[in-house]
Parts: structure tokens; C-alpha cells; sequence
């Protein structure tokens, strides 16, 4: 058992103990409040002194593992470019654990990230949520796959319009995503009208991959900048009755009622970046506040390695003195992420049951000389500050 004690315990599910303690066995939170009974007289002791004591901050998109630092050629596996609809790609196969971020993000406190290929294509492949500690990929899942990558505007345009290929404008992006899901529709009919009669069914594995999308289970993860492919991206989705997430949303802020009313969250950055392409030129980190104001469920990201995965709560830190507040940032990088994930059942808030990640900070972990002292994954210390 692991006791965490005198420290301010902010649960991010409504509650903070300003002299708290939290109770951690066998990988999970036992109980969190203040002068808890301690069942185990050998547990072992944490003194946060005084600090903030979080749950593990969570990067809702980036490539991680992926895109590995010190590798060049040999360790980017982010995009497949050379065909423009690649749905069964699957990041599982393609994170290195012993990428050098990881060791950042523990040290930023950030225990788990959702992971995935980047927006060369319209269609990317799968992502997955994983904590950020363990050598094991398959031990350190939380869920996979976690959302299907799709991508608007200027990315996939300039890879294949330069290999003079399909999509090169932004109709024949839309048109292939649409061709494409058309095709996975009919697939799921045809499968579940074999089952419906008992027969024989050839399975697909090119097509397998999206009967989690259609079924509702994982959403759509929407590459846009723009507004007008935000809007592109919200009218497909709706077509074909979708769950999407609006990951960047760089000029949401200008669409921020009708994001509202789509019902699709926005996950916003990387803003702490340049302004290198012309869909970005409207980035601010004014925008989440905006779109929190409106009534849109947000979360921040840095995109790793476009913004590098420690600075996350910087970002947030910087999206509060605009306009997103304090108790708003840190909802950002904690439990709307998870929400957003879909995996707020396990991670995200420090409630008995949930997986014991957390953060323990000797202040704010959104200023900039605030130090990590401890990074806790199920449970177990991965990182400590004197060490």
C-alpha cells in the first residue's frame, strides 16, 4: 500500500482536500480525503510538502513513440504516404517504448497519451490511449484502438499533389473519405446480414477496422485547422451518424457556435508552435477559452513532437491567462482528456477505483518554475525530481 499525504489533493471530479491524502493498493486508488485511517501500519509514505497533488495529465494527440527523438529516418513511422486511404494501420505496432519523450512526459507528470499516425492521408489508421511508463507496449494499453485518424486541408493535399496523385484539392479529400465509408457501410451490412442467416462470412481485415467507428465505440479523429474543414468534417461525420473529435480546431474560435452545436468535442493545439502553413495563420491561444465559454468540451495538445510533449501544461497554463482560467486549463489536461478518449473510466479524476496515476507538483504545474516531485503510474513511482 502507498500513502500520499499533506499535500493539496485537487480530484478533478469536484472535489479538492486542501490537507489531503490519497490511498493507493494494488495499482488503484483505494480512497482519497482528508485524515483517513490507514489499514496498513507499513504502507509506504509520501510527504508532498505542501504541494499540488493531481491526477496524471493526459496529451490527447500526438505521436510519441512514433515520431522518435535522436532517430530521424530510421525511428518516424508517423505517415504512411504512399496511398491515401490506409484505415487498418494500427500505432500499436508502431510506438517504440524506449522513445526519449517518454522519460519528459513523465517528468511533466503526464501518464498517459493517445497515440497515433499523423495527417499525411485522409485516412491515417488507429490510435490508441497508453500510459507512459513500461517497456511492454501491450501492458502499457488503455485502449486500442481508441479512434480512427482522418485528415482535412493542407496535409494530405500537399503530399499527394506532389506525387501528382488523388486528393490534391479539398473536394477530392472529402470525396474520398466519403467513398470510403460508403464502402465500410456496405461492408457491415453485408457481414451482418451473413450472420443474420448463419452463413459464411469472409472477414475483411481492411475493412474490419471500421466496424468500431460505425458501431459508435471509437470516434473519427478529425486533423483541421481551418474553419471551413471543420465544417467540412462535422457535415461528414453527420452524414454517416459518426462520433469525431476536432483535433487542432486552430480557428474554432471563429466557428464556436456551431461547434457547439455539432456535439463534438475539440481537442486545440499545438498552439505554442509557429505559424508555418496558411491554415494556421488564425492560431491563438485565445481559442480555448472561447470555445470553452461556448459550451464545447476541450482539451489541450502540443502534438508532440511539434510542441514538445513536457511543455503540455505550459500550453495550458498559457490558454488560462487567455481567457480559459485556472480550474478550466487544468480540466484540459487531466479529466476531459479522458472523457474525450473514452477511457474516463480508468484515468483522468482521483477516485477510489481508478488507476493510481498521479501527479504530485510543489505548486502549480502550470507555471513555469513549478518542479515535478513525483509521477505515479498504477500505482507505482516512475519518476521522482531528487533522483
Amino acid at each position: 500500500m502507498l500513502q500520499i499525504q499533506n499535500g493539496r489533493v485537487l480530484t478533478m471530479a469536484g472535489k479538492t482536500f486542501e490537507n489531503g491524502q490519497v490511498l493507493i493498493e494494488n495499482g488503484k486508488i483505494k480512497s482519497v480525503g482528508e485524515y483517513l485511517s490507514i489499514p496498513n501500519a507499513k504502507a509506504e509514505v509520501i510527504d508532498a510538502r505542501g504541494g499540488w497533488i493531481l491526477p496524471g495529465l493526459i496529451e490527447t494527440h500526438c505521436h510519441i513513440g512514433i515520431t522518435e527523438e535522436k532517430k530521424g529516418f530510421e525511428g518516424d513511422d508517423c505517415n504512411e504516404v504512399n496511398q491515401p486511404v490506409i484505415p487498418y494501420l494500427k500505432a500499436l505496432d508502431a510506438v517504440n517504448p524506449m522513445d526519449s519523450a517518454f522519460h519528459n512526459a513523465l517528468s511533466a507528470g503526464i501518464t498517459a497519451v493517445m497515440v497515433g499516425p499523423g495527417s499525411s492521408n485522409v485516412v491515417g489508421g488507429q490510435f490508441l490511449v497508453m500510459k507512459t511508463h513500461g517497456r511492454v507496449m501491450d501492458q502499457r494499453v488503455v485502449k486500442e484502438p481508441a479512434a480512427m485518424k482522418v485528415a482535412f486541408g493542407e496535409n494530405p493535399k500537399t503530399n499527394y499533389s506532389g506525387q501528382n496523385k488523388v486528393p490534391s484539392t479539398r473536394m477530392s479529400v472529402g470525396a474520398l473519405l466519403r467513398d470510403e465509408l460508403t464502402r465500410a457501410q456496405n461492408y457491415r451490412s453485408r457481414k451482418e446480414t451473413a450472420q443474420q442467416k448463419g452463413e459464411a462470412f469472409e472477414e475483411d481485415y481492411q475493412m474490419e477496422c471500421w466496424l468500431p467507428v460505425l458501431t459508435g465505440k471509437i470516434p473519427m479523429k478529425a486533423h483541421v485547422h481551418r474553419a471551413d474543414d471543420i465544417l467540412t468534417a462535422i457535415r461528414i461525420a453527420k452524414e454517416f451518424g459518426l462520433g469525431l473529435t476536432l483535433d487542432h480546431c486552430t480557428e474554432g474560435h471563429l466557428i464556436a457556435r456551431k461547434i457547439k452545436e455539432s456535439g463534438f468535442p475539440a481537442i486545440i493545439g499545438p498552439t505554442m508552435s509557429s505559424r508555418n502553413k496558411i491554415e494556421v495563420q488564425n492560431m491563438d491561444f485565445k481559442t480555448p477559452g472561447i470555445l470553452q465559454n461556448e459550451g464545447v468540451l476541450i482539451a489541450i495538445t502540443t502534438d508532440h513532437p511539434v510542441t514538445r510533449i513536457q511543455y503540455l501544461p505550459i500550453c495550458a497554463g498559457f490558454a488560462a491567462k487567455e481567457g480559459l482560467g485556472i480550474e478550466h486549463a487544468l480540466e484540459a489536461i487531466t479529466c476531459n482528456p479522458a472523457k474525450i478518449c473514452g477511457v474516463a473510466d480508468r484515468i483522468g479524476t482521483i477516485e477510489p477505483g481508478k488507476d493510481a496515476d498521479l501527479a504530485i507538483f510543489d505548486g502549480n504545474p502550470m507555471e513555469v518554475f513549478t518542479k515535478t516531485l513525483y509521477t505515479i503510474v498504477n500505482g507505482q513511482v516512475a519518476y521522482r525530481h531528487d533522483e
